[in-house]
């Protein structure tokens, strides 16, 4: 079995893509296959994807005849992989040196992990902006989960035979399905992060966080709300309070504001 299956969803990302592939075929554990899924993409995406391919024979190039979305690509990409692991690299994302080899080793020495991610430093235009931590302990990482996701999706390497048994991305929950995912491996398994960045994270206004922002957080409140009666999860009254007060601002305050807001309170 190969042990990692590097798995990257791709539209119109002509600007990036040779950074994040890069990012990829750099790491020091060198045993991986890299799938590359282009969502009909029309800049030159598919053709610098193709050029990577021709000389890197890791790379599985993928392209759809119809735009799948991020949740499809997703589950298309799972379904074609062979590795005992997959990780998430987003096509404008940059992984840190080093990143592939440490995740892989933590989830080799921690059986009951199902998911793991670490920091993402936020970065744009060249110019770093900031660190986003997480907690490394599943019972930490347990108790805030009705208020913020346990692991950056980027930034995630999460066990194949979990994905086996929870089943597929959810397409009724875009682009929020990394959140319901979230919830459905830590039924069975535990959460936990390196502590250390291991992703560059690019901010872009053409993002889904902010271009998508109202549906991400409805979604994200049904989510919750669907997940909080499982005995895994405790919904305590701060929990409570907090979503009662962020329903509410999805429709007072400005996306722009809210994202502001959030870096302050969560990024160093």
């Amino acid at each position: 079995m190969i042990k990692l299956s590097v798995i990257t969803p791709t539209y119109n990302a002509e600007r990036y893509i040779k950074d994040a592939i890069n990012s990829i075929l750099l790491q020091t554990l060198p045993d991986f296959e890299f799938i590359i899924l282009d969502d009909c993409s029309t800049d030159n995406t598919w053709e610098i994807i193709k050029q990577f391919a021709e000389k890197d024979n890791r790379i599985i190039a993928i392209e759809n005849e119809n735009n799948l979305g991020i949740a499809g690509n997703r589950n298309k990409g799972i379904s074609l992989a062979k590795g005992k692991y997959i990780v998430w690299q987003d096509a404008d994302d940059i992984s840190i040196i080093g990143r592939l080899e440490k995740q892989y080793q933590f989830m080799e020495k921690n059986s009951d992990v199902g998911i793991c991610g670490g920091f993402l430093q936020f970065f744009s235009n060249n110019s770093d902006s900031g660190v986003r931590r997480y907690a490394p302990d599943d019972r930490t990482l347990r108790k805030k989960i009705f208020r913020y996701s346990p692991v950056a999706q980027p930034a995630a390497i999460i066990r194949k035979k979990c994905l086996d048994e929870v089943g597929k991305y959810n397409l009724k929950y875009p682009p929020a399905e990394d959140i319901d995912m979230s919830f459905r491996i830590g039924r069975n398994y535990k959460f936990a992060n390196l502590q250390e960045v291991v992703i560059k994270y690019r901010e872009n206004e053409n993002s889904a966080t902010f271009t998508r922002l109202k549906t991400i957080e409805i979604n994200t409140m049904e989510i919750r709300r669907k997940h909080s009666s499982h005995p895994a999860y405790k919904m305590s009254l701060i929990d409570k309070i907090y979503n009662y007060l962020q329903q509410i601002s999805i429709y007072l305050v400005p996306a722009k504001f809210k994202i502001w807001l959030f870096d302050k309170i969560r990024n160093d």
